[in-house]
This record gives C-alpha cells, structure tokens and sequence, in this order.
C-alpha cells in the first residue's frame, strides 16, 4: 500500500485569534481525515487578510497534497478565500452564471432579497470544481492543481460538516488509494506523565506503526495508541497487538478504554465487591461525593463548611499538625469507627485560590484497613485547579486501593 497523502487544515477568521469563537472545525475535520488514513501534520488559523491567507495556503502546498480551508466564502468584503485560493494557485475568478441563479433561487426560497454582495460567491478559481451546497448559500469548491487539491468549505460548523462528510470526504476516497488510520484511547490513573513515560518504555514509544503517545490531563494521562493499516480489520488487529504490550508493562494503571469515565468504574467496582465507602469533605462540598449517585448503602458522606470544623468534630489534636496530617487521622478514624472498607478526606480552604505563602491550602487522605495515601496541595477550594486535580487524584488512588486485595 503505498503511503497515504499528508493534508493541512487551515482555519480562516479574524475572529478565531481573537478568541471570540473556538475552532472546532479543526478537530472535526482532522478526526474525518484520521479515519479514511490521510496524515495531518499542522494546523494553521490566519486573519481575513488575502496575503496572509494565500501565503497560508502556498506554505501548506508545500508540505501536504491535499489542503482544507473552512471559513471566508461569504458574501462581504473580509470573505477572502476564493481570491486568496486562486492566487495562490496562479489562477484568475471565473464568473458562474449558473451558481449566481441558483444562490438566487436559494434566497427566494428563503423568502428573502438577496443584495448585490452575494454576487461574488458566484466567483471561483478558474476550473475549479463546484461543491453544492444543499444547507447553505455559501457555494464550496475544490482546485486540483499540480501543487495539490485545494478543498474551500464555509466555516458555519453545520454546513462544513455537511459538504466535509458528503462530498470531500468520498472525492478524497475516489482520487487516493487510501488506507484507514484508528485510534484507542488507553485511560490510565495514579501514576504521572514521566513515570508512566519511563514505565511503557522508549522501545514501544519510538514505534511508528502502530505510534503510542501520551496526553497529560488534570490528574491523569491518556495513551493514543494510533494504527494505519490498509483496511479496518488490519488497524484493529493492530491496536490490539499493542494494547497487548502495554497491559504487560503498565496495566495496572489502566483503568478504562476510550470513553470509559475514572467516577463510574470506580463505583462499578465499589458495587461489584459490595464495598462500603465513606467521603469527608470539608470546603468543597461533593468533590468526590457528587460523582456518585446519593442513596447507596454502600456510600456515606459527611460535609462541613470549613477544615477546622471537620478538624474540631472529630476532636484532632491541631498541635503542630499541617492540613495534610489532619486528613490522614481523620481517615483513619473514620475509616476505624465506622467500619467502613475505605475512607476518603478532602479539606480545603473555601477562601483560598492559590497563595505562594500557603504550602498546603487542599489535602486528601484515604485510609483502607491495610494502607493509607494522603496529598497535599498549595491551592484552596476556589481555585479553577481544585475540584479536576483533587477528585483526580482521591479516585485514581481510591480505585488502587480496593483493588489490591483483590489481587493478593
């Protein structure tokens, strides 16, 4: 099979750098070429200006075979693209009258009066090859050349995803021998990025066929394991192959596939085993609770406003203790007087966002009958860090924890 073609998505509209609108276009457009087996190497976004958008589009015909734009094929004076593709390419406009009338037609059917600006969608690069669009008046076009294939699409998301999926997307499968590229999302918690990267190993990392890479969340990391493959049944089989070896080295921090979510497998396992489980917050309330249906026996929680009233109820000596040693007694008390299989602390200052002159502002603790884990954190309850990284980190360790006797 021979290589498949390298793509380029570019992304036109002031708007997008000033942050007004988010491109999801892009994403949208690199997961459809993903999946037929075209390689996407950049990404670029470029203002409404015609240099900068036809110097976009010479620079992405250099490095890939196939280029997308979304965006700029409307009617007023900052909709570039038609003009900027055409010089790119070294082509003049051509005038279409048919296309006018049918954006006419459109508009009548719209009952509404079409002004002269709209006359310039009826402009496209000379011999290029028209894209109908059925749930738009924005016409689309595609430019073969001997640099490459220019595709132009309108940049309303629910048009472009039209025109993408049925018409670009099968001229992409006519024209190339394509092969298919998969993905498998490997979920994994309680272990970071660099251990995890030390863990799987450079042997496995340095791979191209099938790639493995890591993507760092709050908390977690993910493994994309990517497999290009001449059909769907090949990339699968390589996927699988991999998935494989990386289970052999680091499977006990997976815990899930693609879309499996850390809060429901921890809970499937608390009510598989009939665990019985009790959550302390105190700052910030349901970090951890509120990922689990209220009204399971199996699940108690206990809420208090602040740390020093969970501090002062369950009678902690404060005498030079940090915030974090507060969490690990008051787990292990309540973990001892409860009789509960596990028990899970969260104290956080509700006041507090992120103070370099506070070393611990958040703390966690879970106590088991056989082991205890506790961290400690600089931000309190109102930092945008708080309630991602801590529920993190109590359920990814929270699930190692119930885990292990299992496996003894």
């Amino acid at each position: 099979m021979p290589d498949n073609p390298n793509a380029e998505i570019i992304a036109i509209g002031t708007e997008l750098l000033l942050g007004e609108i988010t491109d999801t276009n892009s994403v949208f457009l690199a997961r459809q070429l993903r999946d037929i087996g075209v390689n996407v190497f950049f990404m670029t976004t470029v203002g409404d200006n015609l240099g900068r958008i036809k110097g976009a589009i010479s620079d992405a015909l250099d490095r890939a075979e196939i280029v997308i734009t979304t965006g700029g094929l409307g009617p007023t004076v900052d909709d570039m693209t038609r003009q900027a593709v055409a010089e790119a390419l070294g082509r003049p406009l051509q005038f279409h009258q048919s296309l006018y009338d049918e954006i006419a037609e459109r508009f009548r059917g719209f009952g509404s009066k079409m002004t002269e600006n709209n006359r310039q969608q009826a402009y496209l690069p000379a011999g290029a090859i028209l894209i109908e669009n059925p749930v738009g008046t924005a016409p689309s076009f595609i430019v073969e050349s001997d640099r490459g294939v220019v595709i132009s699409v309108p940049g309303v998301p629910r048009e472009m995803k039209y025109l993408i999926t049925e018409s670009a997307i099968p001229y992409l499968l006519r024209k190339y021998e394509l092969g298919v590229i998969l993905a498998r999302i490997l979920r994994t918690a309680g272990i970071g990025e660099s251990s995890l990267d030390d863990q799987i190993g450079s042997d496995i990392l340095s791979e191209t066929n099938p790639s493995v890479g890591l993507a760092a969340h709050h908390g977690s990391v993910d493994i994309r394991v990517t497999a290009k493959a001449d059909s769907k049944a090949n990339a699968t089989r390589l996927l699988d192959q991999m998935q494989t070896r990386l289970e052999a080295r680091i499977g006990e921090h997976i815990f899930g596939v693609d879309d499996a979510v850390l809060e429901d497998v921890v809970w499937r396992h608390i009510e598989e085993r009939g665990l019985r489980v009790h959550v302390t917050e105190a700052g910030l309330p349901g970090v951890v609770s509120g990922s689990w249906a209220a009204g399971s026996e199996l699940l108690t929680t206990t809420t208090f406003n602040q740390p020093h009233h969970a501090i002062a109820y369950f009678e902690v000596d404060e005498a030079g203790d940090t915030l974090r040693d507060f969490a690990v007694e008051i787990a292990e008390r309540v973990r001892a007087s409860r009789g509960v299989d596990a028990s899970l602390v969260v104290l956080s200052y509700p006041n507090l966002e992120e103070n370099p002159d506070v070393e611990q502002g958040s703390a966690v603790a879970i106590a088991t009958a056989g082991d205890q884990r506790f961290r400690a954190y600089g931000f309190g309850a109102r930092s945008p860090l708080a309630r991602e990284w801590l529920s993190r980190w109590a359920l990814a360790n929270l699930w190692k924890m119930l885990r292990e006797p299992a496996e003894d």
